[in-house]
């Protein structure tokens, strides 16, 4: 990689280099030596298998990125981190999100009754993972307001899906009106008009114990019929309400 020769001023230096979570200070650090860190930097060189995260960290400090495209190794086009404009720099932000109490995890377990809160599948409680309805890149920590109805359970496959959904949202990336995300399916996935401001509508079923007989009986029969499942649920659906 050619190293990009960039001056930055001593100010945002020092705040940049104060930095003590571990995945943003692999990201500063690579940006600063190199001018820019690649996803496929972030997975073969420092093993993150979720690339976006590690940027968000950075972001969560209050330290602006901008992404853009390059090629990898294999010429094919992936995303690029690098600062965005410094006068965006939010200071008040240096310790990225606050540490959840183990308390607030398990009243939302209970409410939940171990069910993740969009999938809607059971999992231990270690497998659930403690999410701000409105994103923190959105409304910060709600000035460090612990409400029980501003955060939801989230399993590890959906907080993913929905930090990418978020960071491909025009809200998040400029707007950052909190009102929007609560109208949002990854907001508030019990009464949404939304999601990520385009009008979609979405259903996530899950088959378990003897449910599971029925889920493999549609799924031979949309292959039968060379319709893909989520296809194949709506035509049922449609065909059964005489909404078609």
């Amino acid at each position: 990689m050619n190293k990009e020769n960039i001056e930055y001023p001593k100010e945002f230096l020092e705040y940049v280099n104060s930095i003590t979570n571990k995945r943003a200070k692999v990201v500063i650090d690579h940006i600063l030596k190199y001018g820019f860190i690649t996803t496929e930097d972030l997975e073969t060189t420092y093993g993150y298998n979720h690339p976006p995260r590690a940027a968000r960290d950075v972001r969560e400090a209050g330290i602006p990125l901008e992404t853009f495209k390059v090629k990898s190794n294999n010429n094919k086009s992936i995303a690029a981190y690098r600062f965005g404009d410094i006068a965006d720099l939010q200071k008040n932000r240096i310790e990225g999100r606050i540490i959840f109490p183990k308390e607030l995890k398990k009243q939302l377990y209970k409410i939940c009754k171990g069910h993740c809160f969009i999938c809607n599948g059971l999992f231990e409680e270690r497998y659930l993972q403690v999410d701000h309805r409105v994103p923190y890149q959105v409304n910060g920590d709600l000035d460090n307001d612990r409400k029980i109805e501003h955060f939801m359970l989230l399993c590890g496959s959906c907080n993913r899906a929905k930090s990418w959904s978020c960071e491909h949202c025009d809200n998040w990336k400029g707007v950052k009106n909190p009102e929007i995300c609560m109208h949002c399916y990854w907001g508030n996935p019990e009464n949404y008009n939304h999601i990520a401001t385009k009008e979609i509508r979405r259903l996530d079923i899950q088959w378990s114990s003897e449910e599971v007989k029925y889920y493999d009986a549609i799924k031979i029969i949309a292959e039968q019929d060379k319709i893909e499942l989520p296809d194949f649920v709506k035509k049922i659906i449609a065909d059964s309400s005489g909404l078609k």
